[in-house]
């Protein structure tokens, strides 16, 4: 299991708030930046907005960032003693 498999099943939703994606991501991302980079159309696909909040599919916004993510990322794998430290 890497990184992103644990985003994916640590949040209690299947939606996630553009304003809580600091929160989602452990501050790896700035809601301003993500809305920035919705704007030029290189933000997550499946964004959905409700009146003023603007929130994207958990497994849209977790493939997003896999593809972003630097090669290390990809081969960092979490095993159980890593979280037992």
């Amino acid at each position: 299991m890497d990184i992103f498999d644990c985003l994916e099943k640590s949040w209690g939703s299947p939606v996630v708030a553009r304003s809580e994606v600091g929160k989602f991501s452990g501050g790896m991302l700035c809601p301003k930046t993500l809305a920035n980079l919705d704007c030029l159309g290189e933000g997550p696909e499946r964004r959905m907005r409700l009146g003023r909040k603007v929130g994207y599919e958990v497994r849209a916004l977790v493939g997003w960032m896999r593809a972003r993510a630097s090669e290390g990322a990809l081969k960092a794998d979490i095993s159980q003693e890593a979280i037992d430290e």
